[in-house]
């Protein structure tokens, strides 16, 4: 039989891709889906049994969690990157990682082909095939979704016929969850002018006191919470479990697409807007004027890039080289409140906060400089406008 992988994620475009080729196109299908944070022990489970019900040779569960953290959301945390000033990349980010372990394990066992359900309406198709066909151009790439643009009622229809007959009955809304946030999807985000309902959001108002912690930061990676050490991975997950008690972290991000469309998607994203503007505020205090510049910069394109599924470009990692070695001095802690659907920065505290120097404080005192030295400097930094206003005095 001609061996195929799967990328399963246990809905019903996944599931019909199980069905259909396994049963119509003789494919020895194996099942693939990647944990970046989203999946309990219990939903693995249930995944599993899925799949083999539908027809799968076979079933495995990547745990990728670390992976992710280590080659993305570390540096979507140096680089501060948000989409559109917005959105934190949850989703996005993770189906890099969810692409490059699926290649990775369709070669490790030999397979000809690998599918994916993604339509041909959106991101996921550009990111999936990319990595697949620049990791493994001699693996054949398999969507029928796409290639037969089947409605959701199709797909129904056929595995009803087929004997399989899940609850397919469509959620409201759209609930896609990972480690760096989770993405919300419905009726309201296709329209422009909608906003999502509270009830949208998975993490629903529990606490109303407000309560302030202090995050500690080495070299620009979270080390602990209020005092206690712990690896990123568990913090980042022990902030989102007590942020959304406050709601925290809500928004909708309206983008551009790859292909070229506008799209708008809600989210909840505690621990990852949390970090990356209290990680933010630390390189305020910790870094030099252009050094923060030229972060600006380049953590925003390297976001565009991987948003865009361009992860394995190399000039991915030289933005990464240039990001880490920014990080060096970016250590302390930082107090941030937490209140009913927002948080607060108040302040830093750091060995390597540039305020402490002994020259002088803002709109205070100078300690550095004579007055005289002070006019004599202004007027050299003057001299461009001068010139220019002189030449060009009489001209509109």
């Amino acid at each position: 039989m001609k061996k195929l992988v799967l990328a399963y994620s246990g809905g019903l475009d996944t599931s019909y891709c199980a069905k259909y080729l396994s049963q119509e196109k003789g494919f020895e299908v194996h099942a693939v889906s990647v944990n970046t944070g989203g999946f309990s022990r219990e939903e693995i489970e249930v995944i599993k049994e899925k799949a083999l019900k539908l027809g799968a040779t076979s079933y495995t569960s990547i745990d990728a969690v670390q992976t992710f953290y280590d080659k993305v959301v570390k540096y979507l945390i140096f680089g501060n990157v948000l989409k559109n000033n917005t959105y934190p990349l949850s989703v996005s980010a993770e189906r890099i990682v969810q692409a490059i372990e699926i290649v990775t394990y369709a070669k490790k066992v030999g397979a000809g082909y690998i599918a994916h359900g993604s339509t041909g309406a959106g991101n996921d198709q550009v990111r999936f095939d990319m990595i697949f066909q620049i990791l493994a151009p001699e693996i054949e790439i398999i969507t029928p979704i796409r290639d037969y643009k089947l409605s959701r009622e199709a797909e129904i229809e056929y595995l009803k016929k087929n004997g399989v007959d899940f609850a397919w009955e469509k959620a409201k809304y759209s609930i896609n969850k990972g480690l760096w946030g989770t993405s919300v999807g419905g009726d309201e985000t296709l329209t422009s002018h909608l906003p999502l309902p509270d009830t949208a959001y998975p993490s629903q108002l529990q606490q109303t006191d407000p309560k302030t912690i202090t995050l500690t930061f080495t070299k620009g990676e979270l080390k602990a919470i209020d005092g206690e050490a712990d690896t990123a991975v568990n913090l980042i997950e022990k902030l989102n479990a007590m942020a959304s008690k406050f709601a925290i972290g809500r928004d909708i991000h309206v983008g551009d697409t790859i292909i070229g469309i506008k799209g708008r998607v809600g989210f909840e994203a505690p621990a990852s807007l949390i970090i990356i503007k209290a990680h933010h505020l630390l390189e305020k205090h910790t870094l030099s004027k252009w050094q923060q510049y030229q972060k600006d910069q380049l953590g925003n394109f390297y976001g565009m890039l991987l948003h865009e599924g361009n992860y394995l470009d190399e000039v991915m990692r030289n933005i990464e080289a240039f990001l880490s070695d920014t990080q060096k001095k970016v250590s302390g802690e930082v107090s941030v409140g937490l209140h009913p659907y927002r948080f607060e920065l108040n302040g830093i505290t750091s060995e390597h906060d540039l305020m402490n120097a002994s020259f002088g404080s803002y709109g205070e005192m100078n300690k550095g400089w004579t007055a005289e030295e002070a006019k004599g400097f202004i007027k050299i930094l003057s001299n461009s406008g001068k010139i220019y206003t002189h030449v060009n005095k009489d001209h509109d």
